[in-house]
């Protein structure tokens, strides 16, 4: 019974220790928490809250300015009153603006992650020339020379013959792509994709718009096998013929 009491004694100092470690936890954990909570306060009504640089990456076509003003974003904003999901929705309605990413940055930065849809084409207009993007829409966008990023395309309306070769040229190669100055649109009743390419080395090519991708790909090689000099047709449509002027 002695050693029992002992052993109780001994222990008593042990237990009121680890009683005053664990208040002691307990007082940091709650002083932790209102210090927070103080800092987040001072934090949400100082200027370190409110916007200070908007940043936008991965455009080549509009500005950073062009997309901050789609996006209504403005400095001296606070950061934290921002919902992400509707700028990106309201950038989306761009019609250039295939898709965005809002991210914010610690303490009061914005960056504007898009993507554009590609100038795949243009078509002419008077003097004007307008692109004609990677989703087979005519932007209303008037450009004073064409660039050489892709080829002229003649007679094409918006619709599904255009969507369909503007697919095709996004599978085809660079190289293949620079090789073409100018595209038709030449339907059939059998055929209302029909095309004819005006080639930079002075070939024609007529061909299905639904092919002309895989067609292509073999287009140097046919010029290859002709006799140099000789100037014509090259017709794709069905297999592969050559017709001189």
């Amino acid at each position: 019974m002695d050693k029992n009491l002992v052993s109780l004694e001994d222990r008593i100092p042990k237990l009121k220790q680890m009683r005053k470690k664990k208040a002691n936890r307990r007082l940091i954990g709650l002083l932790t928490i209102f210090f927070l909570l103080i800092f987040s306060i001072i934090y949400l009504q100082s200027p370190l809250s409110r916007i200070q640089s908007i940043q936008v990456e991965g455009n080549s076509y509009l500005t950073d300015k062009e997309i901050i003003e789609q996006s209504g974003l403005e400095v001296e904003d606070n950061i934290w009153e921002i919902k992400g999901d509707k700028i990106e929705t309201m950038i989306k309605k761009h019609p250039e603006i295939e898709d965005v990413k809002l991210k914010k940055g610690f303490p009061n930065h914005i960056t504007l992650e898009v993507s554009e849809y590609k100038y795949t084409a243009y078509v002419q207009k008077g003097k004007e020339y307008y692109p004609i993007l990677s989703n087979g829409k005519i932007l209303d966008k008037k450009l004073s020379h064409i660039p050489d990023s892709g080829p002229l395309l003649v007679s094409f309306k918006e619709g599904k013959p255009l969507s369909i070769v503007i697919g095709q040229l996004e599978e085809m190669s660079e190289d293949v792509m620079n090789s073409i100055s100018e595209i038709h649109h030449n339907p059939s009743k059998t055929d209302k994709t029909k095309v004819t390419l005006y080639m930079n080395d002075g070939f024609e090519v007529t061909a299905s718009g639904e092919t002309l991708a895989e067609k292509l790909v073999h287009y140097a090689a046919i010029v290859s096998q002709l006799e140099e000099g000789s100037k014509g047709v090259i017709d794709l449509e069905v297999g592969s013929y050559f017709h001189s002027y």
